[in-house]
């Protein structure tokens, strides 16, 4: 019959879970930052007012990142809902 692991070694492997995760959402965010930098020169494309054509591609973007913002309690479940719902009704669908 196996050893049980002892406490000490589960906190450290769920304190390094935990900072891996940390770091994705990091990274993620930074990408999410940069990408709107670099989109923003853009003229007929509007992202955010709800208004205009936008991109199937940049609206996903747009959802990734209200995500990411909710998932760091940037944003309450409220917002966070309506927001999703009111990019995911202009997915174009084909």
């Amino acid at each position: 019959m196996a050893t049980q692991r002892t406490s000490f070694t589960k906190l450290q492997r769920d304190r390094a879970k935990k900072a891996k995760a940390a770091a994705k959402r990091e990274k993620r965010l930074e990408r999410a930052a940069e990408a709107r930098e670099g989109s923003s020169g853009d003229d007929d494309v509007e992202t955010t007012n709800g208004e205009g054509p936008i991109s199937a591609a940049e609206l996903l973007r747009e959802i990734e990142v209200t995500h990411q913002r909710f998932e760091a309690k940037l944003m309450s479940y409220e917002e966070f809902e309506e927001k999703k719902a009111e990019l995911l009704g202009r997915l174009p669908i084909d």
